[in-house]
């Protein structure tokens, strides 16, 4: 969705730079896997269950130079998983040590982009227990982006005139550097058993100055799925399965024949360009598995703007917009090629309306806009155990008037926004978001705003997700009277959730937010909230945050607030900071390892009496919570020991 311009401190390629320090690696390391940067045993049953093994780069065998660790915005470590990485120059590698059987991995990395922006491609060689079995070709096509909202590929970009920014003017060049990183998925030449070693190693020539590995995650790939009875293959219809001709026709044709019939579509293992939407309703269709079957298409230039404001088309499957019902998509990916940020284009994965039942599930979405964003009015449908990567903007969002829909069990990393949004868009068909829930999903690396968030709506969760590592503009986990939204009504959830090195610093304010935090912008949030059962590890500043903005904060308060069985561990400054009126309850909330004093309590800045948000502890809060400061408007940061079993 839209955001306000960018206010922060631009980052040269020197500082990008100088963020790069020699920490050589032990020798021969234990393979270690890790979930969100953690070891697994921090994170136990909250997120999703993948079929892959995550390793660090940072944890194998490297001759690189140790990227990080660091947290601030526009820089490489900030945006890698766990903000860590490994740069590696010619010659150099980055060794994993398989712990378990794999075929197949997917590796996140970074290379320069050219000097004029677009983009570089250069070579990494894959070599299985010393004997080389590929070379890879990296590309730079889909990364760096530069300036304010909605960004630019040229990084010779100037910032927007007329906003406030707190960088020197004239601004260094290039201005802003975001969203250096990209993935690739390679299937290998057959299976490796547990302890063979993957090795990428940088050839002696190569166009990148520097190539950065983050993190790898190794996969045992299983054989294409079988054509199901009682289904239509699209190659019947004319569906070229080598990707030189255009499949969207003959799947079309299809799904035309399989309606009548009662039947499903099939599409089998290979590649099938497809340059535009293909509308689905009261259909199935299912790949051989999101390894085998790809769609995959240009961004190409509209001949005029469609009715919906596109001025481009894009691979994608979309429901009308009058609602299809019983679509069931399952097993295929999608890779698309957006490499820019354009709002009004409607170049995402899977779009429209999908309700009445609808399923939405092992897919791999990559290089689109938004990997699903539905529009209502639409009620019913399941989003299960797909992947989302390098969207240019969010992962997932559900937007205007969507109701009883269920996503689960999905993996994204490395959005442009959002990982995982709710947007009860204000309307006038009083249309409202409602009993929708985000569940056992994980969301990695938003490279804007937030790792999962909430723009109004009733009845709404979100639970037992893991989240970590946000960059700017948001945190791990948010509710905002925002965006234009409906109020809050009824109860909002936040439940069993574990959020990592949340609660950034906010470049706008210039202060730190909480892992989770709730901002009335427009209204008073006035709604029951709650806040139960989760684990907030390694906060950069605060765990919780409860603020508005100044501008209104004599208008709208939080209340209603409930935060129960809590346990924080390890926050740069406060377990709470609240700038706002209103109040909450705490109660069980244990911390420790917390940077400043517990309470920071600010409320709406008149400094004429008690603070005006009212933290009612109860029973059962362990740690410093007495002493709590008056308000201290930026307490310095003191970074806390990595997270630990708590006993």
């Amino acid at each position: 969705m839209s955001r306000s311009p960018l206010i922060a401190v631009a980052v040269t390629t020197a500082l990008l730079a100088a963020v790069l320090t020699s920490q050589p690696a032990a020798a021969d390391p234990a393979p270690r896997i890790t979930r969100a940067g953690l070891d697994p045993a921090l994170v136990t049953g909250r997120g999703a269950d993948v079929p892959f093994v995550e390793q660090e780069a940072e944890n194998a065998v490297f001759t690189g130079e140790q990227l990080g660790p660091g947290r601030e915005a526009y820089t490489l470590p900030a945006e890698a998983s766990g903000r860590t990485a490994v740069r590696l120059q010619p010659k150099q590698y980055v060794e994993f040590t398989l712990t378990q059987p794999a075929n197949a991995f997917t590796l996140r990395y970074s290379i320069p982009d050219a000097p004029a922006g677009g983009g570089i491609t250069a070579p990494l060689d894959v070599s299985v227990n010393g004997k080389h079995r590929r070379t890879m070709t990296l590309t730079s096509q889909y990364a760096w982006l530069y300036g304010m909202y909605p960004f630019s590929n040229d990084p010779n970009v100037d910032p927007i005139p007329g906003w406030w920014k707190p960088e020197p003017d004239p601004v260094a060049k290039p201005f802003r550097p975001n969203h250096f990183y990209d993935e690739q998925r390679v299937l290998l030449d057959r299976t490796y058993q547990a302890g063979s070693r993957i090795r990428f190693a940088v050839p002696r020539t190569t166009a990148a100055a520097w190539t950065v590995l983050d993190v790898a995650d190794f996969e045992l790939v299983k054989a294409p799925l079988k054509q199901p009875v009682r289904s239509l293959d699209v190659r019947l219809f004319g569906a070229d399965p080598t990707g030189r001709r255009d499949a969207a026709p003959a799947i079309e044709r299809a799904i035309a024949a399989a309606q009548k019939l009662g039947w499903s579509v099939f599409i089998p293992a290979g590649t099938f360009q497809v340059n535009r939407h293909i509308v689905v309703d009261r259909v199935t269709i299912r790949g051989a598995g999101n390894w085998w079957t790809i769609i995959k298409g240009k961004v190409l230039p509209l001949a005029e703007p469609a009715p919906d404001k596109s001025v481009h088309s894009a691979p994608g499957f979309y429901g009308k917009y009058t609602g299809s019902t019983n679509v069931h998509l399952s097993d295929f990916a999608i890779e698309s090629d957006v490499r820019e940020r354009i709002d009004t284009d409607q170049v995402n994965g899977i779009g429209g309306a999908i309700g009445g039942g609808s399923t939405i599930e092992n897919l791999y979405l990559h290089h689109t806009k938004v990997g699903i964003w539905l529009d209502g009015p639409m009620d019913g449908l399941l989003i299960r155990n797909n992947v989302i990567t390098d969207a240019i903007a969010d992962g997932i969002n559900l937007h205007l008037g969507v109701s009883n829909v269920r996503a689960t069990n999905n993996f994204v990393r490395n959005s442009g926004d959002d990982g995982l949004a709710m947007w009860s868009e204000s309307n006038a068909d009083g249309l409202v978001n409602h009993d929708n829930v985000y569940d056992h999903n994980t969301v990695q690396t938003p490279v804007l705003a937030n790792n999962i968030a909430i723009y109004g709506g009733r009845d709404n969760a979100v639970t037992d997700n893991l989240v970590a590592d946000p960059i700017r503009e948001g945190s791990t986990l948010h509710a905002g009277s925002r965006f234009n939204a409906t109020p809050f009504e009824g109860t909002l959830t936040f439940a069993r959730n574990t959020t990592v090195r949340g609660g950034p610093r906010d470049l706008n304010w210039n202060i730190g937010l909480g892992a989770i935090w709730l901002y009335a912008l427009q209204s008073t949030m006035s709604a029951t909230i709650e806040i139960t059962d989760s684990s907030f590890l390694d906060s950069t500043y605060n765990a919780m945050m409860f603020v508005v903005d100044w501008p209104v904060k004599d208008d709208y308060a939080i209340t209603g607030v409930t935060v129960r069985d809590i346990k924080v561990d390890g926050t740069g400054t406060n377990v709470v900071n609240a700038r706002v009126g209103g109040w909450a309850t705490f109660e069980n909330v244990d911390a420790r390892n917390v940077g400043a004093p517990f309470v920071n309590n600010c409320g709406t800045f008149h400094f004429n009496g008690p603070p005006e948000f009212d933290v009612r502890l109860l029973g059962g809060n362990d740690g410093g919570w007495t002493g709590a400061t008056w308000c201290e408007d930026r307490p310095a940061v003191v970074p806390p020991p990595p997270p630990s079993p708590w006993n």
